[in-house]
């Protein structure tokens, strides 16, 4: 497919989701950009406003197997990966593959289980397979962990460790729908017989590595590497940032840049998509200063500020 047949299969998928969730478009946009540059995504908010439906309805949408993982506080690593079970019949041992195996994994309230069961998640995001007592596992492909967590403010939750969610490509919030979203979830409740909003399958599953074929064909100006790599080094010298945003950080802003390209039915990158993505890829890989976190610093403001700070190139297309 070229990129306006791209473009305009995005399109149809994000209008598909957006009959089922009610949510922002541009919320809507980060998840998929995420998707099509290959990389796992983690929404954070407060229980009740659509994280597990926003997560269903994609996997539905790009027609790809589901799986829901519930992380409780008594979770095992082996509920996520799966173990070998002796069978009685032949005497020996038998991998009984886990929830982790399939291509589109919602690790649900990720962060209500303790950081040693999170961590069983990091080989699988990362490399693709998971290993129990010695053994690799491949994992389904495409493979993408959709994750949910609630704030850290929320009782009982732990929060991620740093590699992990280095390991997402973006991070994003759904808000709370408007006026009208949260009018028409009233009124779908109120009309019991009638047929609740579903997603169908928008593309055939296997059509989905012919969309992300697409972000790698999309062409970088060499000013606009410049610029993204700029961005994170700004991130490490501003006074309010213990750790910054590191080189894997760098790559995947280049990545997701090049898919909000795709949505633009575009074949060449703009700095209009580095500035639209900068934030949900640099904020969560961002560690404040033990001041600034009491001062009450917000890693958004943080990106915002570096935007502001640095030049933004003349790119020509």
């Amino acid at each position: 497919m070229d990129h306006t047949a791209v473009g305009e299969t995005c399109d149809r998928i994000l209008d598909t989701v957006g009959e089922a969730v009610i949510a922002d478009d541009r919320f809507l946009e980060t998840v998929l950009t995420g998707i099509l540059a290959r990389g796992h995504v983690l929404l954070e908010d407060v229980p009740g406003t659509g994280k597990t439906l926003t997560a269903q309805s994609f996997a539905t949408a790009l027609d790809l197997s589901f799986n829901r993982i519930q992380f409780t506080p008594d979770l095992l690593p082996g509920d996520i990966t799966g173990s070998n079970v002796f069978d009685e019949a032949t005497g020996t041992f038998e991998f009984q593959p886990g929830p982790v195996f399939a291509n589109v994994v919602l690790a649900d309230e990720i962060n209500r289980a303790p950081p040693k069961t999170q961590a069983a998640l990091l080989e699988a995001m990362g490399e693709g397979q998971v290993t129990v007592d010695g053994d690799t596992h491949d994992l389904p492909d495409p493979f993408f962990v959709i994750a949910t967590q609630n704030p850290v403010e929320q009782e009982g939750t732990f929060g991620l460790p740093e590699a992990q969610r280095d390991r997402f490509i973006v991070k994003t919030e759904m808000g709370y729908p408007d006026f009208s979203g949260e009018r028409e979830l009233l009124e779908r409740r109120a009309d019991r017989t009638a047929q609740a909003p579903s997603v169908t399958g928008v593309i055939d599953g296997q059509q989905v590595t012919e969309l992300q074929a697409a972000v790698e064909r999309v062409t970088v100006d060499g000013k606009l590497l410049d610029y993204i790599v700029e961005l994170a080094r700004a991130t490490r010298e501003d006074d309010r940032v213990n750790v910054g945003v590191s080189p894997r950080g760098i790559q995947r802003l280049f990545e997701v840049t090049r898919a909000a390209a795709v949505l633009e039915r575009r074949e060449y990158a703009v700095p209009d998509d580095v500035k639209r993505v900068v934030e949900p890829v640099f904020a969560h890989r961002i560690v404040l200063t033990a001041d600034a976190s009491v001062r009450g610093v917000d890693q958004s403001q943080v990106v915002a500020d570096v935007l502001d700070s640095v030049e933004v190139p003349a790119v020509t297309a």
